[in-house]
Formats: C-alpha cells, structure tokens, sequence
C-alpha cells in the first residue's frame, strides 16, 4: 500500500495534439500528408503503455495449494541455484512488482515471488482476511507446500505491507532456514501516522480504466510507479474487468480491509530489532526512521540504505539497484544454498561436480 498521498491524474484529451504542419516564409502550410486519416496519438499512447509479458523476467509460475483448503497461492519463479529470496509485495500490488529485479536476482540465487492472498492470481476462501496472523500463515503454507521439510536457505524480502509480513513471519521463528531479512520502505512510525490517511488515498485514486493501457499510464503518469517497463509488467496483475460496468479495476479490495490494516505496522520496530538474522532496511527517504529503529541503527543492528530518486515501490523503481542491494545483502552475510557458508569448508552436497 502507497502510503504517499496520490495526486489525481488530469484527463489528457487526444484530441488537443498538434496537426502536422510545417513554416514556409512564415505561413503555416499543412502537411502533404494532412488528407490522409492521422494515425490516432491513443495509439501511440497504447504501445508505450502496452502490457509486457512476465516470462521476459521470471522462468516460470506454478499454482501452490494449500492442502486442506481451497486456497491456491501464485508464485513467479526465477533462478536455478543459490538462496531463495522470497518476495511478498505490499497491499495493491503483485508478486509481479519484483519483476524486473529478478532478472537480475536470478543470476545468483532463487527467486520466488507470492501474490498475496486477495492478490493478483491467487484465489482464497476469504480474500479480505488481510490479518497479520493470516498472511503470515499463507507464507508459511506455501514455503511448506513448495520445500516440504528441506526448506534451503531463505531470503525475507518484502515491500510495504508485505514487509511487515516479512517481519511476522521472522519473530514467529517458524523457518529455521531463515538466513536474512530484507524490509522495503515500511517502518512503524510513519505507517502507523498514515492509517488515518489511507481511506482517503484510496479513494481518491482512479477507480475504474477503458484499458489495461490506461491503467499503466495513470500509475506512471500519477507517480505511484516511476518505471514504465515495471508498470507495463506488473500493473496488469493488479487489475480485474467489471463485466457490469465494462471496465477495469482493482483486484485487490483494500479499502473492505481497514480492520486489519494497525495489526500490519503495530509493535513492527521491536519485531524487526529482535529478528535474530541479518536485517536490511531499504528506504526512500532518510525522514522515515521513528525512535526505535534510530536507536537500533546506531547500535548497528541492521544496515539500512536510502535509495534516492525513488517513489515508494523501490524494487519497481530502481530494479537494477534494488537487486544489486539485495545480492550485496547475500554476498556479505555469505548466505548460500543451505544458510551460511564458512569460506573453506564445503558441505558433502558441495562436493558433487
């Protein structure tokens, strides 16, 4: 969930762009070409707004069910070797929002990338059960449907609200292969100040899109998303078309989930502290600390980095920083396949060619 306030985006009327003419001694002359039909500027608009397929960046996707249940989660896999950096996105995105970055991630380790439940392609019994306790148990179901009991080495990462995730999930000390912690642009203070926001925000943005075109260019255009390649990948997830009313709009109900939305970032600072993994924290703007974490900072408790020039959705971005922060992460806190590797020692399952 953007928890920066969302400007309305101003219609642009295709109709306002200039015709072709060009100056001859100071008279305007119409274009040779002016007879022939214009091709219409929507057009143009609608190929550099145009979706782009998810296969360009993830390996494949599975459907993970949940045994005993009717939830199905779905997740975007990358990589072939290496930790596994598990992505889980914040509140109105997808796992796709970790797109571009993972081709990137992929290179050396795993990627799996969640849609949340009420999210993108995964379907659950009860899509606005958005509870802390729930989302971390859905983590959890699918981790154990995925690796059973010989879970490798795990990667936390998450944005926003699926940062807060990241942290519940961490403090409840279920993953006994957790090996780091990575947090994206969530920190206690400034989120629990924004709730009394966020009906507002929500409801002020765009409800309802003629295109998945226009979607994308509304989220650039309104500055939620500052990369148009990301938008085109992972917009698309986030919306679903209302036959009634014959157009797009948000999959994701957050506004039905406002319940739920103090559980998230209550109590999250003293969580994140306490984690007993290596932690990083991935800011867009030095003001975001509250008490507990500037304390913790400066007790070296966990690296933090403020990434510049970057809205809220870092990892969408940035893609190529954000990946390159998180293989540093990997690479100092010398986390392999199977946790951490003492350089020099190799592991029998090393040992094979």
């Amino acid at each position: 969930m953007d928890l920066s306030t969302l400007a309305e985006l101003p219609e642009v009327n295709p109709e306002d762009q200039p015709q072709h003419q060009h100056q001859d001694g100071g008279r305007s002359v119409s274009s040779a070409f002016a007879s022939r039909p214009e091709r219409p500027p929507t057009q143009t608009s609608s190929q550099k707004y145009s979706p782009l397929d998810w296969l360009s960046y993830f390996d494949h996707e599975e459907d993970v069910c949940i045994p005993d249940s009717n939830d199905v989660f779905h997740v975007y896999v990358a990589g072939k070797e290496g930790p596994v950096v598990f992505c889980l996105h914040g509140g109105g995105y997808s796992g796709l929002s970790f797109a571009l970055s993972a081709s990137k991630i992929k290179e050396k380790a795993r990627v799996v990338a969640m849609d949340m439940r009420g999210h993108g392609k995964s379907t659950s019994e009860n899509d606005l059960d958005l509870s802390i306790e729930t989302m971390c148990n859905d983590v959890l179901a699918v981790l154990k449907a995925m690796y059973g009991d010989s879970l490798p080495a795990i990667v936390l990462v998450g944005h926003s609200m699926g940062g807060s995730v990241a942290v519940h999930v961490a403090a409840k000390k279920a993953l006994p292969s957790l090996a780091g912690l990575v947090v994206v642009d969530v920190v206690e203070g400034t989120a629990m100040a924004s709730l009394i926001h966020m009906q507002k925000i929500l409801s002020s943005r765009m409800q309802h899109f003629p295109s998945i075109e226009k979607a994308i260019e509304w989220s650039v255009r309104g500055g939620s998303l500052r990369n148009i390649e990301s938008a085109r990948v992972s917009v698309p997830t986030t919306l679903k078309y209302d036959d009634s009313k014959k157009c797009y709009t948000y999959r994701a109900r957050l506004e039905e989930t406002e319940q739920y939305w103090r559980g998230w970032y209550e109590g999250l600072s003293d969580k994140f502290l306490s984690s007993p993994v290596p932690k990083l924290l991935l800011l867009a703007g030095t003001d975001r600390l509250d008490r507990s974490l500037t304390i913790g900072q400066m007790q070296g408790k966990f690296q933090m980095v403020v990434v510049r020039h970057t809205g809220h959705a870092i990892q969408e971005d940035v893609p190529d920083e954000f990946a390159t922060l998180i293989l540093n992460f990997i690479s100092r806190n010398r986390i392999g396949p199977h946790g951490v590797e003492i350089p020099g020692l190799l592991r029998p399952s090393q040992k094979k060619p």
